[in-house]
């Protein structure tokens, strides 16, 4: 059984006298544990889709079913509160709160969980940990490289253990080193964790870290790529 199911999917916005269609009437099946990344030029509908399946947007027509529930037909408050516990979300440009240390942005998303403060405290610690820069939990991030900064992104998006990572062109703002380790942790968290990621990206190149690739043009699915996660170096 599939953990993410689209049927007929699909987003619409109006733009003056026109109707514009993102999505259009798309399906879709994303097994657990999946590594799939989305290519396309803009504007074939890589973000919305994501943007969908992270419940930050709602489709106009179609379903969308994440682990037996169907989120499309959530209120706001509800979505809300599934995405707080299902979904998290890696941005190109990190999205750091500037004021903020690393450790204090890793702890947002913990903020609206009952946790006491060990509770809160050993979460953020494991995953700054786990990507690697516990050493610099108390920097902000314009003591950050790229690098630094998406990693401490990353940690702030598996602190409250989600099934779901989507990340929005991750390495798009990094220098071939730095792309490269982030696009390593990404793997790790999929075979290591077994956490289902889908990925937004331009570069074929990081479409090597993951196991499927799909194309997207206006709106629709045009062919898939089925990868072995062998990375070229």
């Amino acid at each position: 059984m599939s953990l993410i199911s689209c049927k007929q999917l699909t987003r619409e916005f109006i733009k003056g006298d026109n109707i514009i269609r993102p999505l259009d009437g798309l399906d879709l099946e994303i097994p657990r544990g999946d590594f799939l990344a989305l290519m396309g030029p803009s504007g074939s509908g890589k973000t919305t889709l994501l943007n969908l399946i992270a419940a930050i947007d709602s489709p106009t027509h179609g379903s969308l079913v994440i682990d037996g529930v169907d989120i499309s037909s959530l209120s706001r408050n509800k979505l809300a509160a599934w995405r707080s516990k299902h979904v998290g979300y890696v941005f190109q440009l990190y999205n750091l709160v500037p004021v903020l240390t690393a450790y204090e942005n890793v702890e947002l998303p913990l903020l609206i969980h009952k946790l006491d403060r060990a509770e809160r405290h050993e979460r953020i610690m494991t995953a700054l940990k786990r990507v690697g820069i516990e050493d610099r939990s108390d920097h902000f991030p314009r003591q950050l490289s790229g690098g630094q900064e998406q990693r401490v992104a990353i940690a702030r998006a598996i602190v409250t253990d989600p099934d779901i990572i989507v990340a929005d062109e991750p390495t798009g703002d990094l220098d071939k080193p730095s792309a490269h380790a982030v696009m390593e942790l990404l793997q790790t968290l999929n075979q290591d964790l077994g956490k289902t990621i889908i990925m937004v990206t331009h570069d074929p190149k990081t479409t090597q870290y993951a196991s499927r690739t799909f194309h997207l043009d206006k709106g629709q699915l045009v062919n898939e790529s089925n990868l072995n996660t062998e990375v070229l170096v």
